[in-house]
Order: C-alpha cells, then structure tokens, then sequence
C-alpha cells in the first residue's frame, strides 16, 4: 500500500471512529507514521482528502459491478443487462451488491462516517441523502422506466417501483450493520424479496 492510499485508509478509519469534523490532519499524519507536511505533498487539505476518499468509493464500486456483470453508471446499459437476465440471475446480482456494501471494509467505513454525521454536519448530511436515497432511486427509477417501455416489465410507475425494490435492500442492509448476526435472516429474504418483486412487475 502506497502511502498516498495508507493516508486514505486511515483518514477513513478515523473519519468513521471520531466523525469527519472531529479529525484534523496531524491525527491522520500521525496515524499513518509520517509528519502533518508530508501528508502535505500528497494532499492539501482534509477536503481534499476526503474528496479522494469519494473518488475510491466510485472505482471499487465500478469494480463490483462490473465483477457481477452489469455497468452501476449508465442507465441505457444496465437496462439493456437486466432486459436479458434471469430471475436467479438478478437474485445473484442482488446478494452480490448486497454483500459487497455490507462486508467491503471501506464502504463499511464510510457508511459508519456518514451516519455518525448526518445529525451533525449539514453538508455531510445532504451527502448521505444523496449516497443512499437519491441517487439509488432515481437510477433505478430511470432504468425500470426503460424497462416499461421495452416491454420488460408492466407498465407501472417507475418512481414507485424503484421504491419498492430498493427500500427494502437497504433496510436490511441498515439491519445487518447493528445485527450482523442476523445477515442470513437477511440474506434469506433478499432473495424472497428480489423473487416476489420480479412476479409483481412481469407482464
């Protein structure tokens, strides 16, 4: 591990512990080993470190998705993907981005940072939003409306269908994070979920 990506690793770590705003960058100078101008040849600010911290976020997601065979970014691709697929094959997808952001240790990390922040940083707060309302529904809202209009799925409203498939996902994901122990339960009903969702919205 380079020390630019032992800067990152351990600014999340803390970040996670001790919130974003109670980190300072000697903190993640002296967790890493080095001195607060030498995190300085790397990085500029704690802003900037943060925004790399996005940047990773965005490659191992891309990564993962790509390990189980669908795009993450471009809705017209992913429509295409998921036209063909099979229910066991969405199902599989399903569990493997499931398990991905419950047990990928940086994602894990940078979930645990923004809950802690929500209720004290406004801008991390929105971020937060953004990361696991917004953005997930308003893809998923913009794909299953292709798939209506393919023909792929019945022709119901988009928004309300995007509710429908990721509300649940991601309050078992919330679940799992307080009770890991429960994860099988959870596992379990994913896949009823992803099952029963498939024979709702089939034509």
């Amino acid at each position: 591990m380079t020390t630019k990506q032992r800067i990152l690793d351990e600014a999340l770590t803390l970040f996670a512990e001790k919130g974003y705003g109670n980190v300072y960058v000697g903190q993640i100078a002296e967790a890493v080993g080095i001195k607060a101008p030498s995190l300085y040849k790397h990085y500029k600010s704690k802003q900037d470190i943060f925004n790399a911290i996005l940047d990773e976020m965005k490659s191992r997601y891309d990564k993962q998705a790509d390990a189980l065979n669908m795009n993450g970014s471009d809705v017209n691709a992913d429509a295409n993907i998921f036209s063909s697929v099979s229910e066991d094959e969405l199902v599989k997808m399903g569990i493997g981005l499931f398990s991905y952001f419950l047990h990928d240790e940086y994602v894990c990390r940078f979930r645990k940072m923004l809950t802690l922040e929500q209720f004290r940083d406004s801008e991390l707060s929105l971020l937060y939003t953004k990361q696991y309302v917004d953005n997930p529904l308003s893809y998923q809202s913009a794909m299953f409306a292709m798939l209506t209009v393919g023909g792929v799925l019945a022709k119901e409203d988009a928004d309300v269908m995007a509710l429908h498939f990721y509300a649940p996902i991601y309050m078992l994901l919330t679940l799992c994070d307080r009770q890991p122990e429960r994860e099988a339960e959870a596992l379990k009903i994913l896949e009823r979920h992803i099952r029963q969702f498939s024979k709702i919205y089939q034509p």
